[in-house]
């Protein structure tokens, strides 16, 4: 019984470090504020759930790669321009 409450205990904690993250993602008054300490931020808490184990290389890639990809929105103006055909 213990093993099984141990097991959600990280998942739960998994999903709330998950869902930290794609919070501070979609925070785009910060992102627009501060694209560099945004990303530099995303790059942290991703690097950081993966040495706590809590996601594996894969989704330590993609959310690099997200985070990445959202700066380089940012500063070509994506959030000032949402509508813009040069991001798509």
């Amino acid at each position: 019984m213990n093993a099984i409450t141990q097991q959600i205990t990280q998942e739960q904690r998994r999903l709330a470090a998950v869902n930290r993250w794609f919070a501070l993602y979609d925070d785009v008054e910060r992102r627009r504020d501060c694209p560099s300490s945004h990303h530099e931020e995303l790059l942290r808490q991703a690097d950081e759930m993966d040495r706590l184990g809590l996601i594996d290389w894969r989704e330590w890639r993609d959310l690099r790669r997200l985070a990445d990809r959202g700066l380089l929105k940012a500063v070509a103006g994506a959030d000032y321009h949402p509508c813009s055909r040069l991001l798509r």
